[in-house]
C-alpha cells in the first residue's frame, strides 16, 4: 500500500536548512497495523503528513496504492486523500460549530455522497462507536473520550483503506485511551490499514510492527509474530 524510496523532507529558511526526513525507506502492506515511534522532532509527524498526502516530499519517491504520488498537485492529492484516507488526531480536530452528526457527515459531503446514503452511513458508524445518543451535541459538550470517538467515527465513515493516527490517545485518560486502541484494533482486524504515530510503549504493543525514527532516519523495525505478510 505504501512504499517510499529515499524519501527526503527539507525545511528551509533564510538562515537555516532543517532535514526532517533523510533517505527514509519504508514499506507498509495492506491490513498492517504499524506504529511509528521516536523522540520529539525526529520526523514522525512529517512522515505521517506525507503518507496522508497533506504534504509533498522534497526528494525521493512516495508510492501509494501503486501510484507514484510525490509530485502530485494539491488537487490530485486532495482527490486521492478524500477517497482513501481517514485521519485521527491527538487534538480531535472537530469543528466546534458543527454537531457530532455534522462533524461525522463532513467527509461524505466532500465525496458527494447522496443524502440518503450519508444518513445511513453516519447512523451506522455512530451506533457502532456508541455515540449516537450524542449526535445532536456539539464537541464542547462532550468529554475527551467522547470527542475522540467522534473523531474516529469521522475518520472511518467513508470506509477508507488507510487510517493515519497521530498520538490518538495523547489527550485521553488510560481507560478512554484503551477504548480507542481497541477500536483501532477492531478496524484493523476488519481489513483497514493503520499507521499510528505514538510516544506510548503501551499503545505501540497493539501494532504488528514498530518503526523507530531518529533524526529523520529509520533506525530499527521490530516485527510482531501476530502478523505475517
Amino acid at each position: 500500500m505504501i512504499r517510499t524510496n529515499n524519501l527526503q523532507k527539507l525545511y528551509t529558511t533564510e538562515e537555516v536548512e532543517t532535514i526532517a526526513l533523510d533517505n527514509v525507506n519504508v514499506e507498509i502492506n495492506e491490513k498492517e497495523f504499524v506504529a511509528i515511534m521516536g523522540p520529539s522532532g525526529c520526523g514522525k509527524s512529517t512522515l505521517l503528513n506525507i503518507f496522508g498526502l497533506l504534504d509533498n516530499p522534497s526528494g525521493g519517491e512516495y508510492h501509494f496504492l501503486d501510484q507514484e504520488v510525490s509530485k502530485f498537485s494539491e488537487r490530485q492529492r486532495a482527490s486521492m486523500r478524500k477517497a482513501n484516507i481517514g485521519f485521527v488526531f491527538q487534538s480531535f480536530n472537530l469543528i466546534d460549530e458543527l454537531t457530532v452528526y455534522e462533524n461525522v457527515e463532513l467527509p461524505l459531503l466532500y465525496l458527494g455522497t447522496s443524502a440518503n446514503d450519508r444518513k445511513k452511513m453516519v447512523d451506522e458508524v455512530l451506533e457502532r462507536m456508541q455515540i449516537m445518543h450524542r449526535k445532536d451535541h456539539f464537541p464542547q459538550q462532550l468529554s475527551g473520550g467522547q470527542q475522540q470517538r467522534v473523531a474516529v467515527s469521522r475518520a472511518v465513515v467513508a470506509k477508507p483503506k488507510l487510517i493515519l493516527a497521530d498520538e490518538p490517545t495523547g489527550n485521553l485518560d488510560s481507560a478512554n485511551g484503551e477504548e480507542v486502541m481497541n477500536i483501532l484494533t477492531q478496524l484493523n482486524e476488519e481489513g483497514t490499514t493503520i499507521v499510528m504515530v505514538t510516544h506510548s510503549p503501551h499503545d505501540s504493543e497493539f501494532a504488528h510492527r514498530i518503526i523507530h525514527l531518529f533524526d529523520g532516519h529509520v533506525v530499527t523495525e521490530n516485527y510482531k509474530e501476530k502478523f505475517h505478510v
